[in-house]
């Protein structure tokens, strides 16, 4: 066993959070509320970035009610005053950003031939545009602090085809979040920042829950469970270990790395 290994903390201490101020967008609701709790469970002090005002507030009730130092921000992360006032609001708030998670996106199924520039614009705006925007925003203070974590979500869709819905538009947005979150990892490691993905597949949020009491989600559904080899659909708490590991200590020498999170929908 090397000195490193004997010298270093215990394990455990090194998935805690304690000093670190984080980030999440789209924490209002679904997948990125649930990031939200598992980073201030975890001890960082978390803003609660959403689109909705209401939403952020709520959220941040929600942590502060666990002891967690939570703050909502309202911010359109496609408009780049919001993505700065953001920052700003954090920096005046903490003094410091030690994690950017760059969770806000939407979904919209669309055949190829029927999709219009107008909802190709939408979808990237969101998905792509403003996901390089926030990671920009982020490391121009991470990069003073020769440290820093940025996570973006992605997809599965950013790696499978996915059937029987057609959501070309959307599967190329998720597939530039993954080679853009390896680029930045190239570009900035040298400077102690490490920028790593999450590829979620299909996880019960609320959205989700309500399009499968739909005729169409009952119909679809069963076609998910059947190309997923555990055979459920994953719940958003499936996803809290993942988003601790990359914002902790433990995943210092990781970077440019996507953890597909899917039930083993893309083993096939």
């Amino acid at each position: 066993m090397s000195d490193r290994v004997l010298s270093a903390a215990p394990i455990m201490d090194r998935f805690r959070l304690e000093g670190r101020v984080a980030l999440v967008t789209g924490a209002g609701q679904g997948i990125g509320r649930g990031f939200a709790h598992a980073l201030g469970e975890a001890g960082a002090a978390v803003a609660v970035v959403d689109l909705v005002e209401e939403k952020a507030r709520l959220v941040t009730e929600e942590l502060q009610a666990k002891g967690i130092d939570a703050l909502a921000i309202a911010a359109d992360v496609t408009e780049s005053n919001d993505i700065q006032c953001m920052v700003d609001g954090i920096l005046d708030q903490w003094g410091r950003l030690t994690i950017g998670v760059n969770n806000a996106g939407i979904v919209d199924w669309a055949a190829a031939e029927d999709a219009s520039e107008e909802h190709w614009d939408s979808i990237n705006d969101l998905n792509l545009k403003a996901v390089f925007r926030c990671a920009q925003a982020e490391a121009r203070v991470m990069l003073g602090a020769r440290y820093g974590k940025i996570i973006n979500t992605a997809s599965m869709s950013a790696s499978v085809v996915n059937t029987p819905q057609r959501q070309t538009v959307y599967n190329t947005t998720k597939a530039g979040v993954l080679h853009m979150t390896r680029s930045l990892a190239a570009e900035w490691a040298p400077h102690g920042i490490c920028v790593n993905s999450i590829s979620p597949g299909y996880t019960r949020t609320q959205l989700v829950a309500d399009m499968l009491e739909t005729q169409a989600g009952q119909e679809i559904a069963p076609k998910w469970m059947a190309l997923t080899p555990m055979g459920r659909m994953g719940e958003v708490t499936d996803l809290q270990g993942a988003i601790v590991y990359l914002a902790s200590s433990v995943s210092d020498f990781m970077t440019g790395h996507d953890l597909i999170i899917d039930g083993g929908y893309c083993c096939w």
